[in-house]
C-alpha cells in the first residue's frame, strides 16, 4: 500500500505505509519477540512475520536482527520505530480529536507533566483556561521529567510542563512558573526553629527521599557530592503525598517544592523552611513542538499558561 517515489539515483522509497503493519512492527520491537508481539496483537505469528517481510521488502533493508532469544532493531529498524511511534500517536490524536468534534468539543489538548507540577499550580491554571473555553477538552497525565520531553518530542503529547533542568534541546520552551525547594519537618524537629536552612545542615538528620532516580533525587545527590558527603535517605518513596505522610509521622525530614508542600498532609504538625541555596529555586517550563505543528487550541493553552506566570510567593 504505497506509491513509489523514484529518486534520481537508487531504489524507490515507499511513500505510504500501512498503519497496521507499523503498529505490529512497534509491538515486535517493544516485545523483542515476534511470537509475543503476535499474542499482544491477537494474531498468529505467521501473519505478523508476513507483515514484517512486506515492510522489509518495501524499505529494501532489513529491520530486525534475529538472535537466539528474540529480535532487536537494525539501524533502519530504529529509524522506522521512532517514526512509527510518532505517526501512530499523531493518528490516535487525530481520531480522538475528530471524535471530540462529533461530541460537540471544539478542540483537545494532551498535557503531560511531572508529579510536582501536577501537585502545584498546573491543575488550577488549566481549570481557569477551561472556564474560559468550556468546549475544549484538556487531558493531564503524570510522567517523569525525561518522559515528559520524550512524549512531546514523539508527538504523543501536545504540551509538557517540567523543570528546566530536564534536557529538552531541540524543542521550544516557554517560561511557566517558579518555585523554591523547602524542608518539611515536624514542628518539634531540632532544625524547625531556624528561619532557613542550608543543605549541609540536613545531611546529619534522617531524610525521606522523593522519587528515587528522579530529577530532584539526582540534584540532591550531586550537591551532597560537591560537599564531599553522601545523600543517603532513611527511606525513599515514589510520590510527594507519601513523602508528606512519612514526614508527618516523624520519620524524617524531606526536601519538597515549596509551593507543593505549603499544605501537606499533617500540616498542623509540620513546618516548612526555605532551603537557602542558589540551586533551590526551580524554573518550570512548557515544552512543545514547533509552532507550525501546534493546533490553534494548543497554542491558546500555551499562551494562557504563559500569562499565568508570576513570581513565587514570599517564603515565610
Amino acid at each position: 500500500m504505497f506509491s513509489p517515489v523514484p529518486p534520481e539515483n537508487g531504489p524507490s522509497v515507499p511513500r505510504e505505509f500501512d498503519p497496521v503493519s507499523l503498529r505490529l512492527f512497534v509491538a515486535i520491537c517493544e516485545e523483542g519477540h515476534i511470537a509475543r508481539a503476535a499474542q499482544r496483537e491477537a494474531l498468529v505469528p505467521s501473519a505478523v512475520s508476513k507483515r514484517l517481510a512486506a515492510l522489509e521488502a518495501q524499505i529494501g533493508a532489513p529491520l530486525l536482527l534475529r538472535a537466539r532469544r528474540g529480535v532487536e532493531p537494525t539501524p533502519a529498524g530504529h529509524a522506522l520505530l521512532r517514526q512509527s511511534r510518532e505517526l501512530l500517536a499523531a493518528m490516535e490524536r487525530m481520531h480522538a480529536e475528530l471524535s471530540d468534534f462529533a461530541a460537540g468539543v471544539q478542540g483537545s489538548v494532551r498535557v503531560v507533566a511531572s508529579a510536582s507540577v501536577l501537585a502545584g499550580w498546573l491543575p488550577d491554571d488549566v481549570a481557569a483556561f477551561l472556564a474560559q473555553h468550556p468546549q475544549v477538552r484538556v487531558t493531564l497525565d503524570e510522567r517523569a521529567g525525561q518522559d515528559v520531553v520524550r512524549e512531546v518530542r514523539e508527538g504523543a503529547a501536545d504540551l509538557g510542563v517540567t523543570w528546566d533542568r530536564i534536557d529538552s534541546r531541540g524543542l521550544p520552551q516557554r517560561p511557566y512558573r517558579r518555585d523554591h525547594l523547602g524542608v518539611a519537618m515536624l514542628a518539634g524537629h531540632p532544625l524547625a526553629q531556624r528561619d532557613s536552612l542550608r543543605f549541609a545542615d540536613l545531611l546529619d538528620h534522617p531524610q525521606v527521599g522523593i522519587v528515587p532516580g528522579g530529577q530532584l533525587d539526582r540534584l540532591l545527590r550531586q550537591q551532597a557530592a560537591l560537599l564531599g558527603r553522601d545523600y543517603a535517605p532513611r527511606m525513599q518513596v515514589a510520590s510527594l503525598e507519601a513523602g508528606a505522610r512519612i514526614v508527618a509521622a516523624g520519620l524524617g525530614l524531606a526536601i519538597l517544592p515549596f509551593e507543593v508542600a505549603v499544605s501537606p498532609i499533617g500540616a498542623s504538625r509540620m513546618v516548612l523552611r526555605p532551603l537557602a541555596e542558589d540551586w533551590a529555586e526551580r524554573h518550570l517550563v512548557v515544552v512543545s513542538r514547533e509552532e507550525r505543528w501546534l493546533s490553534a487550541t494548543t497554542r491558546a493553552l500555551a499562551s494562557h499558561l504563559d500569562s499565568r506566570r508570576r513570581s513565587p510567593a514570599p517564603l515565610t
